[in-house]
């Protein structure tokens, strides 16, 4: 199957009713992507799939046809909400960190601390908390 993953066309040979979580993790080797709960309760797993939010333990590889995802990978290891959860310890653990960044990628620029509690609000922490999650955001 065709898609692109973090901007280049790739073609995976998978079962279309794998988990693309499972394809991400195996097939592709980006292990960035967590599974946590593996019920798309916790957000551990989220990527971006055409610009939205979604959780790749419940979406069936047939979903990525055509589809633009980005991971963790995808952006970079530069990107600015990754340096400011290192500076303002948004991160501890780190199983939902890649989940917790990409959510907020999908906020966009500046978005209002309403915005990032909405926008974050099926992404579990269990170790940092979310003041200094929400405060690395705001400082990106």
């Amino acid at each position: 199957m065709r898609f692109t993953l973090n901007g280049a066309e790739t073609t995976v040979d998978a079962h279309p009713m794998k988990r693309l979580l499972d394809v991400l993790r195996e097939d592709c080797g980006l292990t960035g992507t967590k599974e946590g709960c593996g019920e798309g309760e916790c957000g551990a797993c989220t990527v971006l799939i055409d610009g939205q939010p979604s959780v790749s333990c419940l979406v069936p590889f047939a979903q990525a046809r055509d589809a633009e995802i980005v991971t963790i990978e995808g952006l970079g290891g530069d990107h600015p909400y990754q340096r400011a959860f290192s500076e303002f310890s948004g991160a501890q653990c780190g199983i939902c960190t890649p989940g917790m960044i990409l959510s907020a990628v999908a906020l966009g620029p500046d978005p209002s601390l309403e915005q990032i509690r909405t926008g974050l609000a099926g992404n579990l922490c269990r170790c940092t908390g979310y003041e200094a999650i929400y405060r690395a955001i705001q400082n990106a």
